[in-house]
């Protein structure tokens, strides 16, 4: 079900305790560091066999989604956006790619 889908995890790649989001969306990245995990083929799809860390590399701006943050896959390269989160506990801290 969806609701599995907003968890708390512990990320891979700085170790911080993550909460699951409350404003209705779905975690899938850590708010501090910014990486994510390779879970998904098509959005939301969790078919991932890959499973890698994915290093957040670009901050962009859709007309529709508003800001978004673009991961690349640090094992096989795959290049996925995900919105940022705002208006929750652990706000994402998009200042890290703001240099």
């Amino acid at each position: 079900s969806r609701k599995k889908e907003n968890t708390g995890f512990q990320c891979g790649h700085c170790g911080s305790k993550v909460l699951p989001l409350t404003n209705g969306s779905f975690r899938n990245h850590c708010p501090y560091c910014l990486y994510s995990k390779h879970l998904d083929e098509n959005l939301g799809d969790r078919s991932s066999l890959c499973q890698g860390l994915m290093e957040p590399i670009e901050l962009i701006y859709h007309t529709k989604k508003g800001y978004q943050i673009v991961h690349r896959c640090c094992t096989c390269h795959k290049v996925q956006r995900n919105i940022i989160a705002v208006n929750t506990v652990q706000e994402d801290n998009i200042f890290l790619l703001l240099n």
